[in-house]
């Protein structure tokens, strides 16, 4: 039964940022990433004219949104700033609208058009938006006493998706667990080790996790891309148990014919046929200056494609199915409503090899990956890529009496290891149980006080 649909209106948008400092080098593409700022987001919302704060996190990864060679890091991290910033504004002018979803329609929209004119690329300009949403979803939830699942099958946010999912409360999920292009391997192969008693290699995180799901990064070339997953596939079958793998083109693959011959190398590869009978999805392998204008006929590429950094648009995924893409990924980096309006369109569709992936942005501990976990997961995603487990030692310089309050509120996600809060993997999985409370995962908030302000 639906309920009405609560008005909300901004009153105040706070921005705020921390260091994050990788505890491994993070190669993905052309980019190799060692640090960079996790953005914060505390709005005051009125919903229904109750007073309500919400709130929400996401790490600024460079050269993912904008991929020019030419832009440093710091340059990058710049445009998502601009991007919060632009967003900020939009939605703390946009008045009294008649839901969360009728705000992000008019306030979100405004500020990617600011973004746009003053030469971000969408898939940057969009990223402001996407966090107000997630901020401005949380007091909505907040502000009705309920939970994610059930608060948006009810309507509260308005959006016109969500009668047509079931959104169930997921209790737990798999972590898929990424094999970045700089990661150790094998336990006895030389490399960097931060001596934090966390696993380093890929045979050590198989074992300290039980890991049975991996997503695989792809450069591009196919001599290398071969011997690599060779590597892999053989630390696999020695260490994992019915194991699984995604492979992540990052956009490296120039063009459709270089896609076609890597395809062609790993099919005839003897070393390789275990790996490639045990691949879910291949992901945005093509640039996506080409890949909605380019067509995926005659690669014989047995396993979904599907696209990533080309769903910067409503329409990018119906765009990407006529080409011979199979799915899509989920990321509230992009956009809650994206998720729910792509969710809502694979099952509005006959086909069942159509799929929803659950992807990262070097998600954090704290609201990052307890809401964009609980997002995927709720629209029926049953393996997510969880990376800022492995990148990250947990909450990294947080206050440790900030670690210790998500690890209270949150006994099953959370672990303590070294004295230190961590996303406890068992078995391969997370515990998803506690993330249904009141908001929009978010039992705890940051310490905003050890937060340090986005600068104007």
């Amino acid at each position: 039964m639906n309920h009405p649909t609560p008005r909300v209106r901004v009153r105040q948008a706070m921005l705020f940022e921390r260091p994050v400092t990788l505890r491994l080098p993070f190669r993905f593409g052309a980019a190799t990433v060692t640090q960079c700022p996790q953005a914060f987001v505390q709005l005051n919302v009125e919903v229904d004219g109750l007073p309500v704060q919400g709130a929400t996190a996401e790490l600024m990864v460079p050269k993912w949104f904008d991929k020019n060679p030419a832009l440093t890091h710091e340059q990058n991290f710049e445009q998502l700033r601009s991007a919060l910033r632009l967003a900020a504004a939009a939605y703390a002018d946009a008045g009294d609208c008649a839901s969360a979803h009728e705000l992000s329609m008019q306030a979100g929209e405004a500020a990617i058009r600011k973004g746009l004119a003053q030469g971000l690329p969408r898939l940057a300009a969009q990223f402001g938006p996407a966090q107000m949403d997630k901020a401005v979803a949380d007091a909505a939830l907040r502000a009705s006493g309920t939970g994610w699942c059930e608060g948006v099958r009810r309507g509260l946010l308005g959006d016109p998706w969500s009668r047509h999912l079931p959104l169930p409360a997921v209790n737990a999920v798999a972590l898929r667990h990424t094999v970045g292009l700089a990661d150790r391997l094998r336990s006895d192969e030389p490399g960097p080790d931060p001596q934090d008693g966390l696993p380093t290699t890929l045979q050590d995180a198989i074992a300290a996790y039980g890991l049975t799901h991996f997503k695989l990064k792809l450069c591009g070339v196919t001599e290398r891309d071969i011997e690599r997953l060779t590597a892999i596939a053989a630390v696999l079958a020695a260490h994992a148990a019915d194991w699984q793998v995604t492979l992540d083109g990052n956009e490296s693959f120039a063009d459709v014919d270089s896609l076609g011959r890597f395809w062609s190398a790993l099919r005839e590869a003897p070393a390789l046929q275990a790996l490639r009978a045990r691949t879910l999805l291949l992901e945005q392998p093509l640039p996506r200056a080409i890949t909605l204008s380019t067509s995926l006929a005659g690669l014989g590429i047995e396993v979904p494609v599907i696209i990533d950094e080309s769903d910067d648009h409503d329409e990018a995924f119906d765009e990407a199915l006529a080409l011979g893409y199979r799915g899509v990924s989920s990321k509230a980096c992009k956009g809650l409503y994206r998720s729910l309006r792509n969710a809502a369109d694979i099952a509005a569709r006959p086909d069942a090899a159509l799929l929803l992936s659950g992807e990262d942005l070097t998600c954090q501990a704290g609201l990052a990956v307890q809401q964009d976990t609980l997002l995927a997961a709720s629209l029926g995603v049953m393996h997510i890529e969880r990376n800022g487990h492995h990148y990250v030692d947990g909450f990294g310089i947080a206050p440790p009496e900030e670690a210790r309050a998500f690890a209270a509120a949150h006994p099953g996600l959370y672990t303590e290891h070294g004295g230190r809060v961590h996303l406890a993997v068992r078995d391969g999985r997370l515990d998803l149980r506690s993330l249904h409370g009141p908001g929009f995962a978010s039992a705890v908030r940051p310490s905003w006080r050890d937060l340090q302000p986005m600068s104007a």
